[in-house]
């Protein structure tokens, strides 16, 4: 007589399941100990934005004040300016930025010849692993008094200029930099999609006539089109997230009308005048706004596409 067979149990499935993934599960280890460590547990300070912090009386013991902070830094005059500084060059930053890696990877897609597809490949991605400090020390170098641009216009006879003292040339400069240092390793990320595009729809439009161009337009984008939606969702949730270390170091008493943003802000009140509080309070706000963008964003593209990312 036929034994029955009794089925293992859910426990049993997940263990199994596990030591045959366990190598997976170790290099997922270490990422995971990182966010967990260094993003949610710090997560717990936000609660000083609603206490008078003392460093003495700790987290728990430091009296309550509510939203005392918040609506300190929401009816100060200098809310509007930092706001509008971080805001404008996080809307430049999509502008010209974001589109900047679609741009060089159909660029890549349209490449035949296979040595000089990588050679680029290899410039383009560089600047990426480039520290941020040696990134600003060569601007400095390059726009200085002296530099080699102003030594360069004045081949044509420009007069040379104080580009990195005039407000109105920080965020040119700002952005310009965000795409030479970003534009390689964001096109990765679109190299990768343009992958599962069918080429048997190349081959069906070169067929019918259609020309390079074309294809482009009519097979090429639309194929990578939800890729380009969910990067666009996340880059205007990062919207008011600029880069604080290029900035910082950028940063001087006369570009200081444009490059003062709320990051900036938050370490000269928290870190330098010890206004931890305030400075939490700020940075929660900071983070608010930019929830309110992703939302936006990911509302926005759910009614024109299919494509969101919940």
């Amino acid at each position: 007589m036929a034994q029955a067979v009794v089925p293992h149990s859910k426990a049993n499935q997940i263990g199994r399941s596990i030591r045959r993934s366990k190598h997976y599960y170790v290099m997922f280890l270490l990422p995971f100990l990182y966010y967990v460590i260094f993003h949610y547990v710090p997560m717990y300070g936000v609660i000083i934005a609603f206490k008078d912090y003392s460093v003495f009386q700790g987290i728990v013991g430091s009296p309550n004040v509510g939203v005392k902070y918040f609506h300190s830094f929401l009816s100060d005059p200098y809310f509007y300016h930092i706001f509008k500084n971080t805001l404008l060059i996080g809307i430049y930053h999509i502008v010209f930025s974001f589109p900047a890696p679609i741009v060089l990877a159909l660029l890549f897609n349209e490449l035949t010849h296979t040595g000089i597809k990588r050679f680029v490949q290899t410039v383009s991605y560089l600047p990426h692993f480039l520290s941020t400090v040696v990134v600003v020390g060569m601007i400095v170098n390059f726009l200085a008094f002296g530099g080699i641009v102003n030594n360069v216009l004045g081949l044509i006879g420009v007069e040379p200029t104080h580009f990195l003292m005039i407000p109105e040339w920080f965020r040119t400069i700002y952005i310009s930099s965000e795409i030479w240092q970003g534009i390689g390793w964001g096109a990765i990320i679109y190299l990768a999609a343009l992958t599962a595009v069918d080429l048997q729809l190349y081959e069906a439009a070169t067929i019918d006539g259609a020309n390079r161009w074309k294809q482009m337009l009519n097979i090429t984008l639309p194929g990578i089109a939800p890729t380009i939606i969910i990067m666009f969702i996340f880059n205007a949730g990062a919207v008011m997230s600029v880069s604080f270390e290029k900035i910082l170091l950028l940063y001087n008493g006369s570009n200081a009308d444009t490059s003062d943003v709320i990051p900036l802000y938050v370490y000269r009140r928290g870190l330098i005048s010890s206004d931890f509080s305030y400075a939490t309070a700020v940075g929660l706000c900071n983070s608010i706004i930019a929830l309110l963008f992703l939302v936006s964003a990911n509302k926005l593209s759910r009614k024109v596409s299919e494509t969101s990312l919940w």
